[in-house]
């Protein structure tokens, strides 16, 4: 595996005030996770797009995803469009 490393630049948006960065939640974690900038409820069946309060500088031929937390997606079916899950729920 390599150790080189890939700059991000993240740039802190007006509704992310006070918002954590993105960071790994245990050691060995594939991911970071993110908080929303905004509280919502939604509604069985309804959509939303939900801000991140970030704005992210992503270098050419790599990408950022967002996914959904695994409990919250088994448990009520809470996923995002695009990511692989969503066609399993």
């Amino acid at each position: 595996m390599s150790s080189d490393k890939v700059e991000i630049r993240v740039k802190r948006l007006n509704n992310g005030a006070g918002l954590p960065l993105p960071a790994y939640a245990s050691a060995g974690a594939a991911g970071m996770d993110i908080c929303a900038a905004e509280a919502i409820t939604l509604k069985p069946g309804k959509r939303a797009a939900v801000p991140t309060g970030f704005a992210f500088a992503i270098p050419h031929g790599y990408e950022i995803q967002v996914r959904p937390r695994s409990g919250l997606a088994l448990k009520h079916g809470i996923t995002c469009l695009n990511t692989p899950w969503h066609d399993r729920l």
